[in-house]
């Protein structure tokens, strides 16, 4: 799977979770541009780990800042 379709899917798992409706590129954070707090982290993660069949760890988590961390994070797990 390439790095744009992971993106495109992640996407549509986020539009839920994302009350605000804020524009997400790159450089997008999950706590401060979505305002994701601890609850809200650990839903969309689980959303992600379900879609993709995959697991995201804590310290994978610990990693992931931005919206193109985690594509990135997410494309590798699946190659």
């Amino acid at each position: 799977m390439d790095r744009a379709e992971v993106d495109a899917r992640i996407r549509a798992i986020v539009e839920p979770f994302n009350k605000k409706g804020t524009e997400i590129d790159e450089d997008t954070t999950f706590a401060g541009d979505l305002e994701f707090d601890s609850l809200t982290v650990m839903d969309f993660v689980a959303a992600i780990e379900d879609e993709f069949d995959i697991i995201i760890s804590m310290n994978q988590q610990a990693e992931i800042e931005t919206w193109g961390n985690l594509v990135d994070a997410v494309t590798e797990t699946q190659n």
